[in-house]
């Protein structure tokens, strides 16, 4: 069924790394405009140059209040209102607790965390124009179960599925949507960290055959499709919800 975002406006974080971009692919193909942020304005102005004249790049600090506002402002302006907020941005850092930094910790709730505030907070009012919205965050798997080495990126994805909660029980008489996508393993770089605390890409191999009952780690185009049903007005009736998507590994 094509053309299922026609006429959405979304702003989505985080869209120059593999899930981020295939999540910005999908929401074109299917009609949507869309304004990407992130911080890394070259690989984000090549995803835009990509995709067309139905995106458009600013530059984005996510840990910056001021600037996440500056990114949901001119985002609006070039759409022209604000249909959907996709919050990808993440950080993942990986080690034992007792020895872990916290720089690294509180880095990982500044970019994690925190940032969905920021976004939320700035996009509700204009969702609320629109009359009705769908916000979008990333977990992960490891928001719901943890494990060695992943304990502060564990707690910071945690912290996303209450938040997620939490602020659609809020928004609900406002007819904006909130959900959380929590992706397991997926093959990206973005997982380097744990994979190097792991001993490396033969040790992962292990252990994602023995966690993972479809026995493989997701590609990035198996996540996005998510992103356009939680974008699309057949997710209408769902929100408050945290989606796993990670081989049949979290299915309690």
């Amino acid at each position: 069924m094509a053309g299922r975002l026609t006429g959405k406006r979304i702003i989505i974080t985080g869209a120059t790394g593999n899930i981020g971009k295939e999540a910005a692919r999908s929401f074109i193909a299917e009609g949507a405009r869309i304004v990407i942020g992130d911080l890394a304005e070259e690989a984000g102005r090549a995803v835009v140059d990509e995709l067309g004249d139905a995106a458009h790049f600013v530059q984005v600090d996510v840990t910056s209040e001021a600037s996440v506002a500056n990114l949901i402002a001119r985002g609006v302006q070039w759409l022209g209102g604000l249909d959907v907020l996709a919050q990808n941005a993440g950080l993942q850092r990986s080690g034992p607790i007792a020895s872990f930094e916290q720089a690294a910790w509180d880095a990982l709730f500044a970019v994690n965390a925190r940032a969905h505030f920021f976004g939320a907070k700035h996009a509700i009012p204009y969702l609320r124009q629109s009359g009705k919205g769908s916000i979008i965050n990333m977990s992960s798997l490891a928001g719901k179960r943890g494990g060695p080495g992943l304990v502060a990126y564990s707690a910071s994805k945690g912290a996303v599925v209450a938040f997620t909660a939490a602020l659609a029980l809020e928004l609900a008489p406002d007819n904006i949507r909130v959900n959380a996508i929590c992706p397991g393993w997926v093959d990206t770089a973005f997982n380097q960290p744990a994979i190097d605390f792991m001993g490396g890409a033969d040790a992962q191999q292990r252990k994602i055959a023995a966690l993972v009952p479809l026995g493989r780690q997701a590609r990035s185009d198996e996540i996005a499709p998510l992103f356009v049903y939680l974008a699309a007005d057949e997710s209408a009736y769902v929100t408050a919800q945290s989606f796993s998507i990670d081989g049949g590994v979290y299915n309690g």
